[in-house]
Formats: C-alpha cells, structure tokens, sequence
C-alpha cells in the first residue's frame, strides 16, 4: 500500500489538537460592536462545519475545522468564540503537572457563557498544547492561553498569531499589520475586519483556506472561502442551531471557484474526499462496493485507492464518534485519556468502516506496521459495538510484536488491554 497518505495522516497525530499551521486572528471591541476574526491558513482544503445542538450538559455550538474532525475554531450560543494558532511550545520544558483528560477548550465551549467562567476551568488544569488560543466573549472581553499562562487584554483589541520570534522580531508581518490598521482607526465593522484579513492573508504553498468574521452579540458568522472576500456565506447560528446536528463541507456553501478546486484536487486527500461526494450521491453501501471490487480487480492500476479507502474508513470512525458524542473530536485518535472511555452505539457509519478495514486487513500487505494499525482500528470499531472478545484478539495481534508496530497503536493497544484486564479482575 502506498504510504503517502497515511503517512501525512499520522503526522496530523503526533502533532495534536488545535494546531493549524498558521493563522491571524484577533478580536475587537469598540463603538459598541463586539467582533472576533481570523485567517485559517493551512495545507489541506476540504474543510468541514458541524452543528452541535444544546444538551443537558453543554450548550449548543458552531465547529470550524479540518476533516480530522480537530476543532479550529468555534463558537457557542451564548457568543463564546475560540480559535487556535500553532506556537510549537517545548511542553517539555515547562512543568505541566494536571492537564485535562481531553480538549479543555472543547469543555470551555459547552460549559461556559463568557471568559469569566472559562477562566475558572482553564486555572484548574495545565494547557498542554503546542498552540495559542484566543478566546473572546460578547461582552467585549478576551484572553490569550498558551502553556505559560493566561494574557488578558489591554485596550480594545487583542491579536493571536503564530509567528516566532527571531532575534526578537517576529518571522513575519501578518500580526504586525493588522496590530497597525487596528491602532490606526477607530472602525469596526464588517468591511473594515474584511480588510484586515485581506491585508493578511497568505497564498503558495500555505494558503488563507477559509476566513471568518464573527459578530459575537448578534451571533452572526461571515464565512469567505479560499481568502475571496467578495463572497460571503453568512450563518445566523440561532436558525442553524434549530436545523439539528450535522457535518458540512464549508466549500458547499459556496459558488466553483477554480482556484479553489485546482488547490484542492493537488492534494493527497482528493480522491478520499471524491469517493465521499459519490457517497453523498449514490449512497454509502454501493459506492463501497464499487470501490472495493475496483480494488480488488485492478490493484496495479489503483496504488492509490486503498490508501484512500483507508483514509475514508477512517473519516467515517470520525463522524461516527463526532455524532454520538455531541460533536466532540475522536479523543482515541489523539491518545488522550478521555479517548480511552470507549462509548458502545450502534452506527451504519461504523459498519461501513469496518467492511473497509476487513477488506484491507486480508490483502497482502507488505507493510506490517501498517497491517498492525488496521488490526488495531478494527479492535477499537469491536469495542464500540460491544465484541469485547474480538476486540481483544485484535489488539493483541496488533501489538503482539512492538518491533513491527507504530509506536502509537503501541500505546493505544496497551492501555486498551490494560483496561479490558482490570475490568476482568
């Protein structure tokens, strides 16, 4: 099997949640308007929306993010937003003694109505990302988190970024600029943020992906697609939230736009994302067929199709796990401890994931390490639906020999036979 794919997929993983790789962002409080933007500025296109409706436990909400199902940003009903810049932190070096089981900004967002009560969670754990966070509320206030702390705002606007400092100077002018056309204007409202992130967004390589206004006391979102701020899809969360949960492709909201579809057919991810429009089309159970057998029958034509199988079995375990759990990210996925809290459901999603991982498991596969992994996906998939006993036999076979195993599905598989011992005892 070719290992492009699932080598990109695995570099997703070691590196955490809520890291894309560059971004400005900055919030804005003055005249009595209360707004946040950003830039998303990343490598892989096919962005996704989810809808998160209200629960007992958490408040309803609005998810930005990549199809790993990693929140980017986000934004609640009561006008809570966060979103994410990498910093490449060294953990290592700083004493981080009590993190949070999983995503800390996730509980933030179902548990809090601004940054006062935010605060109050956020001062009880240590925050172990690599990234900087900007979390603002409707009543104009706004932080920065990193693993050093916590950075209130000072006047009426406050920049999250990610460029290093070199020499002490930032590596690059985004912060900078939009430092000086916030400082040099007393504006704020739709048009001017606009200009802000156009003056700051990126092309090459590293692209602006997407860009999002969000008017914080209205609870309205602006959403500009591929850094073309002349077309807007507009989300008034309230009348979304009504709609019930669900996925989105945020490039479905939006007219074709060659550049936009020239970037993204480039990419590794296309032909996974191609084969999960077709199932949007044709339906899950016979656009699996279909590619199975195209497989199957020519695989010397197609030694990129079962790269791209594997990674939509995957993206189905995501959305699976996404809808069951109130819209909550694959923790497994991440290695966190809440990811090993394994939720039983029933899920055609889940079953058609598992048909992909079996037909892929009994191919003969060179890669052992790579077989190893699909063994252990296939343990977890037997875990969620309640075949303890199999899950078992698939995790030991996963990890039965550590020299030819991942050192993720290592530690995955462990602390899963660890816990399926205890419970035995």
């Amino acid at each position: 099997m070719n290992k492009t794919i699932f080598l990109m997929m695995m570099s997703i993983l070691i590196y955490g949640s809520g890291t894309a790789k560059a971004c400005t962002i900055f919030s804005c409080s003055r005249g009595g308007e209360v707004y946040a933007a950003a830039n998303e500025d990343d490598t892989t296109p096919f962005n996704r929306i989810w809808y998160n409706p209200a629960t007992k436990a958490r408040y309803a909400s609005v998810c930005f993010g990549a199809p790993d199902m990693q929140i980017a940003s986000a934004m609640n009903e009561h006008g809570l937003f966060f979103d994410y810049a990498a910093a490449n932190y060294d953990l290592s070096k700083l004493n981080l003694t009590n993190p949070y089981k999983g995503d800390i900004m996730w509980e933030v967002l179902g548990k809090c109505k601004n940054v006062k009560e935010a605060i109050v969670i956020l001062k009880k754990y240590d925050y172990i990302s690599q990234s900087q966070v900007l979390l603002a509320d409707k009543e104009g206030n706004s932080v920065l988190i990193n693993p050093k702390g916590i950075i209130e705002k000072k006047g009426d606007f406050q920049i999250n970024s990610n460029c290093n400092m070199i020499n002490g100077k930032l590596a690059c002018r985004r912060p900078e600029i939009a430092n000086e056309m916030l400082s040099e204007s007393t504006q704020n409202n739709i048009n001017f943020l606009k200009t802000i992130l156009d003056k700051t967004h990126q092309e090459g390589e590293l692209n602006t992906l997407y860009s999002t206004i969000c008017d914080l006391k209205r609870g309205i979102i602006y959403v500009y697609l591929f850094h073309d701020y002349n077309t807007v899809y507009k989300i008034d969360l309230k009348a979304e939230l009504k709609k019930g949960y669900r996925i989105e492709n945020l490039a479905d909201h939006f007219p074709a736009s060659f550049a936009y579809e020239s970037f993204s057919k480039n990419h590794a991810l296309y032909l996974k994302e191609s084969i999960f429009q077709e199932m949007k089309d044709k339906g899950m159970e016979s656009t699996i067929d279909r590619y199975i057998e195209e497989s199957r029958t020519f695989p010397s034509k197609n030694k990129n199709l079962d790269p791209a199988l594997l990674e939509v079995a995957l993206q189905l375990i995501k959305y699976s796990w996404n809808e069951h759990n109130n819209g909550s990210m694959w923790d497994y996925w991440f290695s966190k401890p809440l990811g090993y809290e394994i939720k039983q459901y029933k899920d055609p999603k889940i079953d058609a994931a598992q048909r992909i991982l079996t037909y892929l498991s009994a191919q003969n596969n060179p890669d052992i390490k790579l077989q190893n992994f699909i063994y252990e996906i296939l343990g977890f998939i037997n875990l969620v639906q309640g075949n303890n006993n199999l899950a078992r036999d698939l995790y030991e076979k996963a990890i039965h020999n550590p020299e030819q195993t991942y050192n993720v599905t290592l530690v995955r598989g462990k602390e899963i036979l660890k816990r399926m011992n205890d419970l035995k005892q």
